[in-house]
């Protein structure tokens, strides 16, 4: 550790005894250095962010639309082609001095590398361009790597956003061909079809509509068996209505005959028995004999007594239970007949069934080629509405997010560092010269590196005394050193000055 000080204090000697020329030194390489810094030209970089979603109209009306992601790949590789680069290079100013072709492969070749194209997303791309040409200025570098992505953007707008209406109408040539073979065949499903149809109407969609038809006829007749379940209880109750229902209306003070007498018998039994009188009660006794006497009456005398008026409710009875009647007949024939069409449908589907395949394939075919001939069509009237709209028949949809812009401020070089930096190396070249320098001088900084050199012992060191006028000689250097170092700090800060303003006022 006290080898290592001790070096260090010999190595700080020797720089301080050599301090004017670490200090010529390092303003040599300053100064040299800021030049270069000042040479390097500033380098602009203007930026866009477009958006591209893939909408291949012919690939899709066609029916051979993918996923897109070889659209997306064309697009990062078709941006930066050495084709557009040339269409940018001989539009914009990098393009004003070149006259052959060699120059321009040179100028396509850096330009490649000034421009990158990234994928953010999988449809969201960022177009970065610098540029920084010597023979320009500031203020038309930040303008011409603004036009460079404008240019870009103009040429992919160009390319594949304008639409080629040449492309649409070859696929709607195709399309009508396609339709013309779609509707000789469509045509001649449509006779076998119908032909078959009129052998085996019964299998008119297939076998598949043959099993339809005879679930909802089971389904009918079920809901047909319920009803007329339903139709036959309500007669059955009309006609213990209707038989408990008198025909006529005996009664009041002209009543005359044994159906009357019968009619105030049974009205006053009716009373005992609503006031709680059981039957075996006198009242109650006499009265049923009587009634039973009347009625033997009732009997002898005919249906011919005209001893009363035809009862209203009775006939009304009647006119109801006649159209509950037909109700339930008509359930019955409707019954019968689904019956019959079951069994006839499952007669047809269990004896005939090549037929029934048949018809599955007639039906299946018939189905296929009508969707494809609508298909088409469809596809068809989309194509010729849209290759009246340019935008709209274009390959990709195009979406600017952020425009291009003049860039403020350089990108590169990053001057306040690079002057820092420059500053640094040279202070330390000056030491490193200073060090140097000594290290060539046959004397030594210290009696410890004396003694090691010859291997002897070391009896003292004279201190070096000096004068008063050579005292004020040194202050007056030291001063003159701190002045000259303090002017190197002067110009780096004077330098990152200049510096600050330039970029400020670049626009």
């Amino acid at each position: 550790m006290n080898d290592i000080v001790e070096e260090l204090r010999t190595a700080l000697f020797q720089v301080w005894h050599r301090r004017w020329i670490a200090l010529g030194v390092a303003w040599a390489v300053c100064l040299l250095g800021w030049l270069v810094v000042a040479l390097i030209p500033n380098s602009y970089e203007s930026k866009a962010r477009i958006y591209v979603e893939v909408d291949d109209v012919l690939s899709e009306q066609l029916g051979m639309a993918g996923d897109g992601r070889e659209e997306i790949m064309k697009v990062r590789q078709t941006l930066v082609s050495t084709k557009n680069l040339k269409k940018v290079i001989s539009s914009t100013k990098l393009g004003q001095d070149i006259t052959e072709a060699s120059q321009m492969d040179v100028a396509v070749a850096d330009l490649a590398e000034r421009v990158k194209v990234t994928s953010q997303q999988d449809n969201l791309f960022e177009i970065v361009a610098t540029v920084g040409k010597r023979n320009l200025s500031d203020a038309e570098n930040a303008v011409l790597a603004r036009n460079v992505v404008q240019k870009l953007l103009d040429i992919f707008r160009e390319d594949h956003i304008s639409g080629n209406r040449a492309d649409i109408n070859s696929a709607i040539a195709e399309l009508d061909d396609q339709l013309e073979e779609r509707k000789q065949e469509l045509e001649s499903a449509e006779e076998r079809r119908l032909a078959f149809e009129s052998q085996y109407p019964e299998l008119i969609g297939g076998s598949a509509t043959l099993s339809t038809k005879i679930q909802q006829a089971r389904t009918e007749l079920r809901d047909i068996d319920a009803d007329l379940a339903a139709a036959t209880s309500v007669l059955a109750q009309m006609n213990a209505q209707l038989e408990s229902t008198p025909r006529t209306i005996v009664g009041g003070q002209n009543a005359v005959g044994p159906r009357a007498a019968l009619f105030q018998a049974q009205s006053q039994l009716a009373e005992l028995r609503a006031r709680g009188l059981k039957d075996g009660h006198p009242d109650v006794a006499s009265s049923l004999k009587q009634i039973e006497l009347l009625q033997k009456q009732v009997q002898a005398s005919g249906p011919n007594d005209a001893g009363g008026t035809p009862n209203p409710a009775y006939s009304s009875l009647l006119a109801i239970r006649a159209d509950r009647q037909a109700n339930v007949e008509s359930l019955q024939a409707r019954r019968a007949a689904l019956q019959s069409q079951v069994a006839s449908l499952m007669a047809s589907q269990a004896s005939e069934p090549e037929v029934a395949a048949e018809a599955n394939r007639i039906s299946r075919d018939y189905e296929v080629l009508r969707n494809n001939y609508e298909k088409r069509l469809q596809d068809r009237e989309e194509l010729r509405t849209r290759g009246n709209v340019v935008d709209e028949t274009s390959q990709y949809k195009f979406d600017l997010i952020d425009p291009p812009v003049v860039p403020q401020k350089p990108a590169a070089p990053n001057r306040p560092l690079l002057l820092l930096g420059v500053l640094i190396v040279g202070v330390g070249a000056g030491a490193g010269a200073a060090y140097a320098l000594g290290q060539l001088k046959s004397g030594f900084a210290t009696p410890q590196k004396l003694e090691r050199a010859f291997d002897l012992p070391v009896i003292g060191s004279i201190s070096l005394t000096i004068s008063e006028a050579a005292q004020a000689l040194k202050r007056r250097r030291l001063k003159q050193f701190a002045g000259a170092s303090a002017g190197l700090v002067g110009v780096f800060v004077i330098l990152l000055a200049i510096e600050v303003v330039s970029v400020a006022t670049v626009a």
